[in-house]
């Protein structure tokens, strides 16, 4: 099967952001509609339900390399957010620490990170989830 080149996957994720076809909790645009090369994205995560995160809105940027879809985008929180896989000090997430960034398919989005990292926040108050979440973020992470 032949790969979708770069540019459309990302023209794709555009419109979609653009015309808020994605999740209702997470939405996301390019930072400068002058990137030709579509690298730089905004991202906005809102908080769970019934969380330590509710009625919070968290702002994230998002880089897209030479080779996304291939490989990851890289996350960073420019809200202050307290999560496991997330550096305290810059908001870098680390993709070790996120199933869907350390087991990345190409079938993978900008969408499936964001949906991912607002399940995470709610997944890690849980004592009792926070024992397994990585095998439930592996699960769900197979389900896109």
């Amino acid at each position: 099967m032949a790969k979708v080149p770069r540019n459309f996957r990302l023209l794709e994720e555009l419109e979609k952001g653009e015309k808020g076809l994605g999740a209702e909790a997470c939405s996301y645009g390019l930072e400068d509609s002058e990137d030709l090369l579509m690298s730089n994205w905004n991202g906005t995560i809102l908080g769970p339900p019934h969380s330590v995160h509710e009625n919070r809105i968290y702002s994230v940027k998002m880089h897209c390399g030479e080779k996304y879809p291939d490989e990851p985008p890289t996350i960073q929180f420019l809200s202050q957010v307290n999560l496991p896989c997330v550096n305290p000090r810059n908001g870098i997430v680390d993709p070790s620490q996120l199933p869907c960034l350390a087991q990345w398919k190409r079938e993978n989005t900008m969408e499936t990170v964001l949906i991912e990292l607002r399940r995470y926040g709610y997944l890690m108050e849980s004592p009792i989830l926070r024992v397994s979440v990585e095998q439930q973020m592996a699960t769900r992470c197979d389900e896109y």
